[in-house]
């Protein structure tokens, strides 16, 4: 696969540090995408097509603005996610909760991720809620052993869905909105 084009990077990464930056990482297919769209709109557009590299999005609320950087999650896209942490206030990490066949690669992954960084705050979107068979979050916060991953640093799961095309957001969006616009002010 040819790699992907990087020559797309958003301004808040060159160092003029105003800009509160929110990384989105997740395996391929886990609804980064969407959930951006979800919480951007408040309203639902669900995407289908898989992210190939970056996706930025900027978040005015009453109190800030907040710019997600989306990086896809194929294999070989996973290589720059190392890159952007140590320039974020925030991670987000979006799972598919009911790929379980994924889920303890989505682990390794976050794990891997965060090992050299123990203050980042860190939220999880347990994604896809609404699907038949998805984990619980309970079982999610298992699978992903997160009561592992350290008592410094903020953590916070929560269970999210992107409903129906143009429908207002679940209320699981809107905490998880509320929650990042939070923490986003608590860590600059």
């Amino acid at each position: 696969a040819p790699a992907p084009r990087l020559n797309v990077v958003p301004l808040a990464l060159q160092g003029k540090g105003h800009s509160k930056q929110i990384l989105v990482l997740g395996l391929d297919g886990a609804g980064k995408t969407s959930i951006l769209h979800s919480l951007a709109t408040n309203h639902v557009k669900r995407s289908m097509a898989s992210t190939e590299g970056f996706n930025a999005i900027c978040i005015n609320t009453e109190e800030s603005q907040m710019e997600f950087l989306e990086i896809g999650g194929s294999e070989s896209l996973r290589s720059y996610w190392k890159m952007y942490l140590p320039k974020v206030l925030l991670l987000v990490y979006v799972v598919d909760s009911a790929d379980h066949a994924r889920l303890p690669m989505a682990k390794q992954l976050l794990h891997q991720l965060i090992q050299n960084n123990s203050t980042l705050p860190v939220v999880v979107l347990a994604n896809k809620q609404d699907l038949e068979g998805a984990y619980c979050i309970t079982d999610i916060h298992d699978a992903l052993a997160l009561s592992d991953i350290g008592d410094e640093r903020k953590m916070f799961l929560i269970g999210t869905h992107v409903a129906e095309d143009g429908s207002e957001i679940s209320s699981g969006m809107k905490d998880a909105k509320e929650l990042i616009g939070q923490l986003v002010l608590e860590t600059q």
